[in-house]
């Protein structure tokens, strides 16, 4: 299943994220998702394992023009103004081992310092660098701002969305603009159990399937796009949730589960400390 976005691009609908994987881990955990199935992963340059993953992709043998590659431009760049931004693009092509970025993300609103990253990664779009450019983490005032002065319009927001922070009014605002929205953190993250809610668990077994697809059934069947992490025992079953649907009153069921709660209460776009 994939989405078209709104330079007609289309891009898988599930993939995989590869945060907190180093080293072989992420190398291996890559090769494998691909193996089984997945065509799209999510990287940033903060991750620091562009390198391993680039290698995974690499030992996976899938012709580069079926895969579907996303990275972010990290904070700690962005404040480094232009240069150090066109510089770690390059960084990012040669450690992935790719010839061009499917799909660069701003990894967080840096205050101050959106407008000279953005403008670096039009120019990357131009050069043939770049397919696709879009943000993560932002609010409606952060895409207002962008807005105001891009040339080229982001086509996605990567941003957290799990059961208990359903993110309607964000989704929504960024769906009227022609902005597709990537859920990062289905499961929730740190102390967060979302998978183990009594609703969630008496709906597996309702439909025969685990807690964890059954927020994926949901997530994808909002129209969004997610990026469960690399775990190869559970690949199979994320790539099942094609196979049903849920009912409408249970969609409704799980939204209800909102309480506006981030996994990580320094994850806010508005005060993030890094």
């Amino acid at each position: 299943m994939k989405i078209r976005l709104n330079n007609n691009i289309e891009i898988p609908q599930i993939g995989v994220g590869t945060w907190t994987l180093r080293g072989e881990t992420a190398r291996q955990n890559v090769r494998l998702a691909i193996e089984a199935g997945f065509r799209h992963v999510d990287t940033a340059q903060a991750y620091e394992n562009e390198e391993e993953v680039g290698q995974g992709i690499l030992d996976s043998q899938v012709p580069r023009q079926e895969l579907f590659i996303t990275t972010k431009v990290s904070t700690s760049i962005m404040r480094g103004g232009q240069q150090a931004v066109r510089q770690s693009i390059d960084d990012s092509l040669s450690k992935l081992k790719i010839e061009y970025i499917d799909l660069l993300l701003i990894h967080w609103p840096v205050k101050d310092c959106v407008k000279d990253t953005w403008q670096v990664m039009e120019e990357c779009v131009r050069k043939g660098k770049v397919k696709s450019i879009g943000v993560s983490n932002f609010n409606r005032h952060h895409l207002d701002d962008l807005l105001s002065y891009a040339e080229i319009r982001p086509v996605i927001n990567q941003i957290e969305v799990h059961p208990l922070m359903t993110q309607e009014e964000n989704i929504t605002y960024n769906h009227q603009l022609g902005i597709q929205v990537e859920a990062w953190g289905p499961f929730g993250q740190s102390d967060i159990d979302v998978i183990g809610h009594p609703l969630l668990q008496s709906l597996a077994q309702k439909y025969q399937k685990t807690a964890s697809q059954i927020v994926l059934r949901w997530i994808v069947q909002r129209g969004l796009i997610t990026i469960p992490r690399a775990k190869p025992n559970h690949f199979s079953e994320n790539l099942d949730i094609m196979t049903f649907a849920l009912a409408e009153e249970d969609m409704q069921a799980i939204s209800s589960l909102n309480r506006n709660l981030r996994s990580n209460v320094l994850n806010d776009p508005e005060t993030f400390p890094w």
